[in-house]
């Protein structure tokens, strides 16, 4: 693993953490998962 990956996970945890801290947690996995469903849907159109 390279320390780019490395630095990214650790700040996603991070994010994640900070957060939690402010009660936006909800927010945050909302976000995430509609990122993920749209990055798929893109990729299944530019197939």
């Amino acid at each position: 693993m390279g320390l780019k990956s490395t630095i990214y996970k650790f700040l996603r945890i991070w994010n994640d953490v900070d957060a939690i801290r402010k009660g936006k947690i909800g927010k945050r996995v909302g976000r995430r998962a509609s990122g993920k469903i749209t990055g798929k849907a893109i990729r299944k159109l530019f197939k």
